[in-house]
């Protein structure tokens, strides 16, 4: 009888032994699973990341060519602003320079403060068709 118990006990071991292998063998099964999608999310995360860098690479280069373009436009404005101060001062230097810039813009002067054609005329000594064009063009509407 001591026998049959130890064998039963024996059996009884052998089959708590295999359960519990079967169980940890479906434990290892279904944590290889959740590793292999944690995996495959990390693969993917990792690809994300290289793109990322890749478009930020690609977006610091674009930035460098556009801040270029701007330097180069910001010195050929200079550029210009100086020339045209320039050109802007000759033709001032001009205007007192010709006698008769200034009897034009004296006429104008005086259209601008309501002077009659004939006033004009007299006062500036210019042709009544000289007169009437400056009238035309710059009196007020």
């Amino acid at each position: 009888m001591v026998e049959v118990v130890n064998n039963n006990l024996v059996l009884l071991i052998l089959i708590a032994s295999s359960l519990l292998t079967f169980v940890c063998l479906g434990l290892i099964f279904m944590l290889s699973k959740r590793l292999e999608g944690s995996h495959q999310q990390v693969v993917s995360l990792r690809q994300k990341i290289k793109d990322n860098h890749e478009q930020t690479s690609i977006l610091r280069s674009e930035i460098a060519e556009v801040r270029s373009s701007l330097m180069s436009i910001g010195k050929r404005l200079v550029a210009c602003e100086s020339y045209a101060k320039e050109l802007a001062q000759q033709q001032a230097v001009q205007k007192y320079d010709d006698p008769d810039a200034k009897i034009y813009s004296r006429a104008v002067k005086m259209i601008e403060l309501g002077a009659d054609l004939e006033e004009i005329m007299r006062e500036c000594e210019i042709p009544r068709a000289e007169a009437e064009l400056l009238m035309s063009l710059h009196q007020k509407s």
